[in-house]
């Protein structure tokens, strides 16, 4: 008999909803997570010799916080840990438009179909928007340039999975401080405490103010005795006599790997677009353990349009370094830019250099002119705002999601078989223009100077944190991966739960609808 009725291999979006809603009906649940449990102060890497980079090929020597992987014509940017994207995603929490799901989609799934996983998600995530005394230059910017362009009615304040403190002054010099979070305990018994606006979103709240799903669902699911194990890569996964074997390497102190497996009745691959994607792949055409995988394994990938422009003002202070990474948008999904289905974000991202210097001056030691210095030196970087002028105008769109994703051997170790992406710019090209455009636009309207990134301009590389597809649902094997239940075609009782299933772009930050996804479909698993 297996030891384990499911084993959930991710903790991200659709591995931690999974990982909850079985264990919620008394199955004996494994979840096995490649990366950490970042659980200690300070929440994510801080100084330059943190952990802070994951490596695929050898995960025994790097196995940080941030895995970013690098194709011809893109770059995908992932969190390794306990908590998956939730970790490092900028907190949005918004339903995908309801136009979305009438093409591309199996039947059975429409946005009224969806709408009570939504309502789920949010019960457990909490998405509020910024409070209205704590909204920062980058919003009111984003309103600004709405109102100029006659664009009033399209732009809206999101949704974030943050906890707020009503009460907090952000326009005191010293509102980011530690010492401004309220600590509260959450239902689900974990501890957290409330925004500082301190702008570190993408790299770990040092006040754990986001609702990451360590916080919420993972934390759920181990109140009701699901097994979460830190550090393990599966490598492949084997049918055995009506259960499955999965084997991993477990990474252990001293830098090395150990080979392990567990079996289990049931097997939910939620891995990321990217990682659940891959190891389906090795199992099809590596491992040879699932040959009856559908040929479309690895099609229809998706970078959903990402795109951020910077632009510079002479006379403002935007201080995109300042409260949370996005907090407001400009809906033209509806294809009103140049005919092209955009949704215009702002933009903000950590003071790296700050945080390095703030690690740098926290522990000085005991030599007394270090630590005069040091006394000296942490409030002046506190305080400092070396990129007030900068205003990260981003977004997301509708790509033309024509990408694959397959394995080649390396032509210097022909024994070796690699993750590939075939891109094809052109037919995205129109609709990252459009954002570029728009992007412009607006900028000028409101007094900035876009520059526009030379790795878009010269080169037509693109950077995203929201690959989606690769496990696609169909209606059958011959154009889908999974069905609308995430079931994998030809194997019964595996399942996809993760962004891998989604079959287009969203155009919008998709971690809400890949929740919902995966509530619906532990919810049809019997």
């Amino acid at each position: 008999m297996p030891a384990f009725d499911v084993i959930v291999i991710g903790s991200g979006f659709g591995g931690a909803v999974a990982a909850c809603r079985l264990a919620e009906k008394d199955m004996k649940v494994l979840v096995l997570e490649r990366g950490r449990r970042w659980d200690t102060y300070p929440y994510g890497p801080r100084k330059p010799e943190d952990a802070w980079l994951w490596n695929q090929r050898s995960p025994e020597r790097a196995n940080g916080w941030l895995d970013f992987r690098c194709f011809k014509n893109m770059c995908v940017a992932q969190c390794a840990g306990v908590g998956g994207g939730s970790l490092i995603y900028a907190n949005i929490s918004i339903n995908a438009k309801p136009e979305l799901f009438q093409n591309g989609w199996p039947m059975e799934i429409s946005y009224d179909e969806l709408a009570p996983y939504y309502e789920k998600v949010s019960q457990m995530l909490r998405p509020v928007p910024v409070p209205e005394k704590q909204i920062p230059a980058r919003f009111r910017l984003m309103k600004e340039a709405a109102s100029k362009m006659g664009y009033e009615k399209r732009f809206r304040p999101l949704d974030l999975a943050v906890t707020f403190n009503a009460d907090l002054d952000t326009s005191k010099a010293d509102s980011f401080d530690e010492t401004h979070s309220k600590e509260w305990v959450n239902s689900h018994g974990a501890k957290q405490g409330t925004c500082i606006h301190c702008g570190n979103c993408v790299i770990g709240c040092p006040v754990r103010a986001k609702n990451t799903l360590d916080l919420n669902y993972l934390a759920k699911a181990e109140k009701r005795h699901a097994e979460i194990r830190e550090l393990h890569v599966v490598r492949f996964i084997e049918p055995l006599n009506g259960h499955y074997r999965v084997v991993f390497d477990r990474i252990v102190s001293n830098g090395t790997l150990q080979r392990g497996e567990e079996k289990a009745r049931r097997v939910v691959v939620a891995a990321g677009s990217l990682g659940s994607t891959e190891l389906l792949l090795r199992c099809r055409d590596e491992y040879k353990t699932l040959p009856n995988l559908s040929r479309f394994l690895g099609y229809n990938w998706s970078s959903n349009g990402d795109f951020l422009t910077p632009a510079l003002y002479a006379d403002q202070a935007i201080s995109p370094t300042h409260g949370p990474t996005i907090t407001s948008a400009i809906d033209f999904l509806d294809g009103s830019a140049d005919g092209e289905q955009v949704f215009i974000e702002d933009g903000g991202f950590p003071d790296f250099v700050g945080q390095i210097l703030l690690a740098t001056t926290s522990k000085p030691g005991r030599n007394p002119m270090l630590r005069a210095i040091s006394s000296y030196l942490r409030p002046y970087i506190k305080n400092r705002d070396a990129h007030h002028c900068v205003m990260p105008w981003f977004g997301q769109s509708v790509d033309a999601a024509d990408g694959r994703l397959l394995l080649r051997r390396h032509w210097c170790k022909p024994w070796e078989r690699q993750l590939r992406l075939d891109w094809d710019i052109s037919r995205s090209e129109k609709v990252i223009n459009a954002m570029v455009n728009m992007h412009r636009r607006l900028s000028e309207a409101t007094g900035g100077i876009p520059l526009i990134p030379p790795t878009w301009s010269i080169f037509k590389t693109l950077i995203t944190p929201h690959p989606l597809g690769g496990c696609n649902m169909g209606t059958t094997q011959a154009d889908g991966v999974v069905d609308h239940k995430g079931a994998v075609f030809g194997y019964k009782n595996l399942y996809v739960a993760d962004g891998a299933i989604v079959p287009q772009a969203i155009g919008l930050n998709p971690s809400k609808t890949i929740a919902a996804l995966a509530e619906r479909s532990a919810a049809l698993m019997q």
